[in-house]
């Protein structure tokens, strides 16, 4: 989690949505950087609600912008997947070494998930609080170029952004039957990405 007191402006840190990457780049110039611990940084909305909203509306002002990157479920799930393939995963319980994509696909829909398919969901990180915080201003993974001049024109700073914790490429074969057993059991989830036009909103 990233915030800019000037700019009035909060950034989340939605897992494997290259956040990582985004935090690097833009420490320098951020009044907040909250990197560790994990339950920290990737603070979901209502944690952001309960733990951060408080003082930073108490220090920096009520009106702060909020923001997420949402990705593509099926690539979101996917980068999931491939980084719990790395080889410092091999013996772990929720590894994914000898797991198939159709397989871990089929666990994440599953109500009670395995070790290796529970990952969270995007839906549930931004879900409003029930005070009304939420998310004001979203973008999608893929628009990283709109993302980009966004936050440029916000900070008022030309911004370098380099590749971090990137899950190891691989071939992903998702079967059709499976595919759609996602899109009916996890339909929150595309239904939000698809909500987000490009160019953010």
């Amino acid at each position: 989690m990233l915030v800019f007191a000037k700019a009035r402006l909060v950034f989340l840190s939605v897992p494997k949505t290259g956040t990582t990457a985004w935090e690097k780049a833009l420490a320098p110039v951020a009044d907040i950087v909250v990197n560790d611990p994990p339950e920290l940084k990737h603070a979901p909305v209502f944690r952001y609600n309960r733990f951060f909203r408080p003082m930073l509306e108490k220090f920096i002002a009520e009106d702060l912008e909020v923001l997420a990157v949402i990705r593509e479920p099926v690539s979101w799930l996917g980068s999931w997947y491939r980084y719990r393939r790395r080889p410092f995963m091999q013996g772990r319980p929720n590894n994914t070494c000898d797991v198939s994509f159709d397989t871990f696909i089929d666990g994440y829909c599953r109500g009670d998930q395995p070790g290796y398919a529970n990952v969270g969901s995007q839906a549930k990180f931004v879900e409003p609080a029930g005070n009304g915080t939420s998310v004001t201003r979203f973008y999608r993974y893929e628009d990283q170029d709109g993302l980009r001049r966004f936050l440029e024109d916000r900070l008022g700073q030309d911004i370098a952004l380099t590749r971090e914790n990137v899950s190891p490429e691989m071939p992903l074969e998702l079967s059709p039957e499976v595919e759609a057993k996602l899109r009916r059991k996890c339909a929150a989830e595309f239904a939000l990405y698809d909500s987000i036009p490009v160019g953010g909103d």
